[in-house]
């Protein structure tokens, strides 16, 4: 795709113009004039990659009133500081030729905010299966929430609480559950009551500094870069877009994205909690929680989905995803067996 053919496809809350908002950003960052842009993904921004004969870059478009510059600004310093200070490596965020972390995009009288980071080579975990397990994505996680426990962030810094309210109150950040397509009454009345128990387990687990604090809240295979060419893969953790405060253990229900339901989640989990354990310990009390999360997560992209209708993600995932929130509910409420081994794996285990 180059920059004299843009995109049409819309991305919620974002123009369906996004591209020309991408080509004006070239000239901040000192392309070419002859600089061509492809679209990589769709979903919270549009990302493009950016090139000319002399260079490559990763340009993210944020689709507007979703992130404020301070709270983008406060993202890609975390992301340096990690590849810096810890061994998870991260992209390398790219300043504009004036400096500027994020640079101000107007188009036809509106404005958007961009920023860039480096090109990672290779592909995500998830197009290439087996590279990744998810002990090593469980390491990660731990290394990740090990860095953030004692990192002193900035004065300024901001991002998103993802808490009960955020993610299943009346005004949650990625709409309502109940609002997606597919979902019977019966279903939403399990998937209520299911949310009922959830808020009761959370505000009794509370969130004390050993279980909540800066995550990635979204550290899954799509989200981890590998290049299967090398001898030793490296691997780098993209996307921090939705990074933000909450607990430890969402990071564990992210990790499980979209195949909650599948008869393997419990070897995932229990693969990534060895991996993180290795790293961190788990106490059993949080380990019991895991159910919770999982579940949660589920709920939360169920609301995604039905907010998000037209990004890549919501466009791939099967036709009975809705209603599968509501099996999972029930199991979640009437099904003891669901999670068991993992919820009570000891954490000397």
């Amino acid at each position: 795709m180059d920059r004299l053919n843009p995109p049409t496809v819309p991305v919620p809350g974002l123009p369906a113009d996004h591209h020309a908002f991408a080509e004006k950003a070239l000239r901040h960052y000192g392309f070419a004039p002859s600089a061509t842009l492809r679209l990589l993904s769709l979903s919270e921004n549009a990302t493009y990659l950016a090139e000319d004969p002399a260079r490559r870059l990763v340009l993210r478009v944020h689709r507007p009133g979703y992130h404020s510059i301070e709270a983008i600004r406060s993202e890609l310093r975390w992301m340096t500081a990690l590849g810096a200070e810890s061994p998870v490596s991260t992209p390398t965020p790219v300043a504009a030729a004036d400096g500027a972390e994020v640079v101000d995009v107007t188009v036809d009288g509106r404005t958007l905010l961009v920023d860039a980071v480096t090109v990672v080579p290779g592909c995500t975990a998830e197009e290439s299966p087996g590279v990744v397990d998810f002990a090593t994505i469980g390491a990660i996680t731990a290394h990740l929430h090990e860095h953030a426990s004692r990192w002193p962030a900035p004065a300024d810094f901001v991002r998103f609480t993802w808490d009960v309210e955020t993610i299943l109150g009346p005004d949650a950040r990625w709409g309502q559950w109940r609002e997606a397509p597919g979902l019977s009454p019966e279903d939403r009345a399990d998937i209520d009551r299911a949310v009922r128990v959830i808020t009761e387990r959370l505000t009794q687990f509370g969130s004390g500094p050993d279980r909540f604090g800066l995550v990635h809240a979204d550290l899954r295979l799509a989200n981890l870069m590998v290049d299967p060419q090398a001898d030793l893969p490296a691997i780098t953790v993209i996307d921090f877009d939705d990074c933000g405060w909450s607990w430890h253990l969402a990071d564990l229900g992210s990790a499980v994205s979209w195949v909650e339901h599948e008869p393997g989640t419990e070897d995932l989990i229990d693969d990534w909690l060895r991996g993180y354990t290795a790293v961190r310990p788990l106490p059993d009390a949080h380990l019991a929680m895991i159910p919770t999360f999982v579940l949660l997560r589920r709920i939360h992209l169920t609301a995604w989905v039905a907010s998000h209708a037209d990004a890549d993600a919501a466009l791939g995932i099967a036709d009975d995803f809705v209603s599968g929130t509501a099996a999972l509910a029930r199991r979640y409420l009437d099904d003891p067996s669901w999670l068991r081994r993992v919820a009570t794996r000891t954490s000397a285990a």
